[in-house]
């Protein structure tokens, strides 16, 4: 794909495709991202579908001013006479409005819905978002338990990374998935949820071993 070689084919790309950008964006911020839109083309494609649907809207609306206003005195010298004005108002066609525009149809979209839906792209972020300290136990798929401390040195990976938890200190695991003393020596413990089926965070007082341990 070449450049724009010209002032007019600039227009004409930024025309077709900044709008909708805008829209696409804010639209992704306030409904949260989905299946469909992982892919690179068909967001490319909504955005232009965008642009075009609030150009047309623009030309409905105020196609004889904005033209009155590009072209100035004379040729399409409006941009140069009126560089203020005409700043002010593809900010607003340009960003204001797609924004608006989004923010409006993801408002309307979540009144219908009956279920809440919330931003946060997957339960794993949610459940780590904001965490505070706590224990962590899972089941492994073979049965097994392993659990250990989250702490402010821990980390969870967020969307799009695969989910992965690294605990700062590991735990001894009963058979029933008891929480027994701290490993002797432990620099931590690296899970992976493709290994387990079952996750559970653990307020500080439940386990049997003092959290003051951990510190």
């Amino acid at each position: 794909m070449q450049a724009p070689a010209t002032v007019a084919q600039l227009v004409l790309l930024v025309l077709l495709v900044l709008p909708g950008v805008t829209y696409q964006f804010v639209r992704e911020r306030r409904r949260g991202p989905v299946p469909g839109e992982r892919d690179l083309g068909e967001r490319v494609l909504r955005a232009i579908v965008a642009s075009i649907a609030l150009d047309a809207l623009y030309a409905v609306v105020a196609g004889p001013a904005l033209i009155r206003l590009a072209r100035g005195t004379g040729g399409w010298d409006g941009f140069v006479e009126r560089p203020r004005v005409v700043g002010f108002v593809a900010v607003v066609l340009f960003l204001v409005v797609p924004a608006g525009a989004a923010a409006t149809v993801s408002l309307v979209d979540r009144q219908r819905r009956r279920a809440r839906f919330l931003r946060t792209p997957s339960a794993w972020d949610h459940a780590f978002r904001d965490r505070e300290a706590c224990f962590v136990r899972v089941r492994l798929k073979d049965g097994n338990w392993a659990g250990g401390w989250y702490g402010h040195r821990s980390y969870a990976s967020s969307y799009p990374h695969p989910a992965e938890l690294y605990l700062e200190s590991a735990r001894v695991m009963g058979a029933d998935g008891s929480f027994g003393a701290r490993v002797h020596g432990t620099a931590g413990l690296l899970l992976r949820a493709e290994d387990f089926d079952v996750l559970e965070l653990v307020e500080p007082g439940e386990p049997a071993a003092a959290p003051g341990e951990e510190r």
